[in-house]
């Protein structure tokens, strides 16, 4: 029989057994009546993780009805109440980090250490925006008019849709939901649908440290109930994190709704390496920002640009480490890259390199291929680099997964103008220790985060995350950022009766 989700991974090593996965709605942990849908590991698709039903659009209604009713009793209860559940939340987090981080390995594909560490990660999120409480909710400003003081304050925009994707399954959604209720928002949402159980814990933690009924709802559904909830009448706001196309989808729809949206996007992020660069420092750097997570973060180092005179040198160190990773099973002491997320992603990816290495001009440089030992019937996929010598889909399109494309520049001027050479904008690495060439970058490279010697990946809670161009749209998420999207502002003018005029 499944093991419910609401029991812990076993002490010491994972159990096996399936859990069944469950909604909250309204404030009550419920079956759902939908279709059946498995849960299934992506280094052992045989394995199920988990097994649960569908929810339907009454589950939905009921949702949102339920925190619209609990927004008001939400946003009046006192800032450090609320901050205070996210305490606890965080508490019951680091408490089952070791058990959770491995049930997300076992869900998601990444590596044990990563799903620890994304766990407590999720914990430190919680904790920051906890501490909002202390820090300043508005404004005084001088008035031109004797006798007044004009006050800016901030409020909750309502009811918030929270549409998060697969490869952080706790971390994302923290980042989002951890603001919205911290500034005294209602919260539904919908997680993807492969990796639904990391979503239920998060659900479970929140529970546990004391969140009202009716301020959070977890609907575990299909694509076309994450469109029904961003359109539904009783929505407030929508935030979503994933794909380019289903983020432009989800704008135009905010659009016509005049809803606030914001959206975070894909990526195809360059590393630059240029010919000061300490190219052991930037190796390490580059190898973790593409192979980590086998590549899937919208902020995993896709594009490298080196500059001619350490070019050689610095492909030769890069393949030989990128060949050396250990791939194999995420559970197992030693993997550095697990599998991609589904059998479907490492096909997808599998075909656009076979296709660029068909094409004139692209040479493989290390991987391309998938496994023919015991990992084939798992989505692993070889760490890749492809040499392209020119304009190439390679290029352009953003895979989402283990693969390096790299190109040659004589000088800085066509390495920034490489690394320039996208639609998206969402984070960019330069290896100098040139501060001209610092500054340069810092002016002509159009990305929300930059990185000085340091890989593309990686964001901290307390400062703001986002892209430009096609990687975002709407406020910045994380650190004080998070606020221009999850409150509005009140201005109040405010005057004795008996002020002179």
């Amino acid at each position: 029989m499944p093991q419910s989700a609401g029991a812990s991974a076993t002490t010491g090593g994972l159990s096996r057994s399936p859990r069944t996965l469950r909604h909250l709605v309204a404030g009550q942990w419920r079956s759902g009546d939908g279709d059946e849908f498995l849960d299934v590991s992506p280094a052992r698709p045989h394995e199920t993780v988990a097994v649960g039903r569908l929810a339907q659009a009454h589950d939905l209604d009921r949702a949102v009805t339920a925190a619209r009713d609990a927004f008001p009793r939400w946003a009046a209860t006192p800032s450090h109440a609320r901050g205070r559940v996210l305490d606890r939340a965080a508490d019951v987090l680091d408490a089952h980090a070791e058990d959770w981080g491995t049930e997300l390995s076992w869900e998601e594909g990444k590596t044990r250490a990563e799903g620890v560490g994304e766990v407590r990660r999720a914990a430190e999120i919680l904790r920051y925006y906890a501490s909002e409480a202390s820090r300043p909710v508005g404004e005084v400003f001088a008035s031109p008019r004797p006798g007044e003081q004009i006050h800016v304050t901030h409020r909750p925009v309502g009811v918030v849709a929270v549409v998060t994707p697969f490869n952080f399954p706790v971390a994302i959604p923290a980042w989002k939901i951890a603001p919205a209720l911290g500034y005294g928002n209602t919260v539904v949402w919908k997680p993807a649908g492969l990796v639904p159980l990391l979503a239920v814990r998060l659900a479970e933690a929140l529970v546990e440290a004391g969140l009202p009924e009716g301020v959070l709802s977890l609907l575990l559904g299909n694509g076309a109930l994450g469109g029904r909830l961003v359109g539904h009448p009783g929505v407030d706001a929508v935030t979503f994190t994933g794909s380019t196309s289903v983020g432009r989808s989800l704008i135009a729809a905010c659009g016509r709704l005049a809803r606030p949206v914001q959206t975070e996007m894909g990526g195809k992020n360059a590393a630059v390496v240029l010919a000061d660069a300490d190219l052991e420092l930037a190796a390490g750097e580059v190898l973790a920002g593409a192979f980590r997570s086998a590549g899937q973060k919208c902020t995993a180092t896709s594009r490298l640009v080196v500059q001619e005179p350490v070019a050689d040198k610095f492909l030769t160190l890069l393949t030989e480490r990128v060949s050396a990773l250990r791939v194999g099973d995420p559970l197992a002491e030693g993997t550095e890259m697990g599998p991609l997320v589904s059998p479907q992603a490492r096909d997808e990816i599998h075909k656009a390199v076979a296709d660029g290495v068909a094409r004139r001009g692209t040479d493989l440089l290390t991987g391309g291929r998938t496994y023919d030992d015991d990992r084939m019937a798992g989505a692993y996929l070889q760490p890749t680099m492809v040499e392209l010598a020119g304009e190439d889909p390679l290029w352009r399109e953003e895979l989402f997964g283990p693969v390096l494309s790299v190109r040659r520049a004589r000088d800085l001027d066509e390495a920034l103008a490489l690394a320039e050479d996208s639609e998206f904008g969402l984070s960019a690495a330069v290896f100098t220790d040139d501060l001209r060439a610092v500054t340069a970058a810092t002016e002509r490279l159009d990305v929300g985060v930059l990185h000085i010697n340091s890989e593309t990946a990686g964001a901290d809670p307390h400062v703001p995350f986002g892209g430009s161009k096609q990687s975002g749209y709407g406020p910045k998420e994380q650190g004080r950022a998070a606020r221009e999207f999850f409150t509005r502002t009140r201005t109040v003018y405010v005057r004795a009766s008996g002020a002179a005029r």
